[in-house]
């Protein structure tokens, strides 16, 4: 496992980090057996960052991993939670809801710290709230030495400078928006680096997108992107090659990305993408899916309100 340097932290953090959602499952039904043994696969094959949210199953995922983490050392992993986003519809960075959700999500995964805490989502709200309220009584905890950095997390790229412009962060977290599809992420790296951000990468699939798997109901891809997505995997296929290997290997090569969270619930997946990251790419048929997904090139969609999205 390669170790890449978080920002400013101190943190090295792997180049490919355990995403927990799907402990939640966010994408199917799991058995919790498996999920257990996904985690324990995830942390002995050097993947020693952990990502979650309360959000993540309505707080089933930090319970899981409260039960995985158990008999682990605390010592031996990071660990990184989120704050605000509770429920589909449910949002509330309120300074007196910060407080009490740091706490609720270190009672559930049983540990006295975390070593990041993000607001989750925040184009879903007036993103002002999270530079005037949210943020302040996130210093205050971290002050308390229940969490050690803070960060945003999100879709749209508009609202990472909307919150930098005004206030620090230590880190960042943006999801589908460094892909085979999309790069949109590289283009901030500038900005970011000038702010000293740490920089995390997650969703190297795009939901499931850039696989050979069924994409999950409430995905946004129109015709024309899963049409382009499709044309990709065969031609990956008629090499003998999965596409999401290509887009894995094509997600950590990134030197500027100081991580990229990938997650299942399946302890084969895990095993199966870390043996991915050890292998060279190959470069030509990267070149051939990038032409097939050219003309869908930096498609987005429109997440939380339309004033926090890009180009409104």
């Amino acid at each position: 496992m390669k170790y890449r340097p978080l920002g400013r932290t101190g943190l090295q953090l792997p180049w490919l980090s355990f995403g927990a959602s799907s402990l939640g499952q966010e994408f199917r039904g799991v058995d919790i057996n498996e999920a257990m043994r996904s985690v324990h696969t995830a942390l002995d094959l050097g993947m020693n960052f952990i990502d979650t949210s309360p959000f993540y199953g309505r707080g089933m995922s930090e319970v899981l991993l409260g039960v995985a983490l158990r008999d682990v050392p605390r010592s031996s992993y990071l660990l990184g939670s989120k704050l605000g986003r509770y429920d589909a519809a449910h949002f509330d960075f309120s300074a007196k809801r910060v407080a009490e959700s740091v706490d609720v999500s270190l009672h559930r995964m049983g540990v006295d710290h975390l070593d990041i805490m993000l607001c989750h989502d925040i184009e879903f709200v007036d993103m002002q709230q999270i530079v005037d309220e949210t943020l302040p009584a996130l210093r205050k905890v971290r002050d308390q030495g229940k969490v050690r950095f803070i960060g945003v997390s999100g879709y749209p790229m508009k609202m990472f400078r909307f919150i930098l412009d005004q206030t620090d962060l230590d880190v960042v977290l943006s999801y589908n928006h460094y892909t085979l599809q999309n790069t949109m992420f590289a283009d901030l790296v500038p900005y970011l680096k000038a702010k000293q951000v740490g920089i995390m990468n997650a969703a190297p699939f795009s939901a499931r997108l850039l696989t050979n798997q069924t994409l999950p109901k409430w995905h946004k891809a129109t015709p024309e992107v899963r049409d382009c997505a499709r044309r990709a995997s065969e031609l990956c296929a008629s090499r003998g090659i999965d596409i999401a290997q290509l887009a894995l290997q094509y997600s950590i090569a990134n030197e500027d990305m100081a991580t990229c969270v990938v997650g299942s619930a399946n302890p084969d997946n895990v095993r199966k993408w870390v043996q991915w990251s050890e292998q060279p790419i190959d470069e030509q048929l990267l070149a051939e899916v990038l032409a097939i997904l050219r003309p869908i090139h930096n498609w987005h969609y429109i997440e939380g309100r339309p004033e926090n999205n890009d180009g409104t």
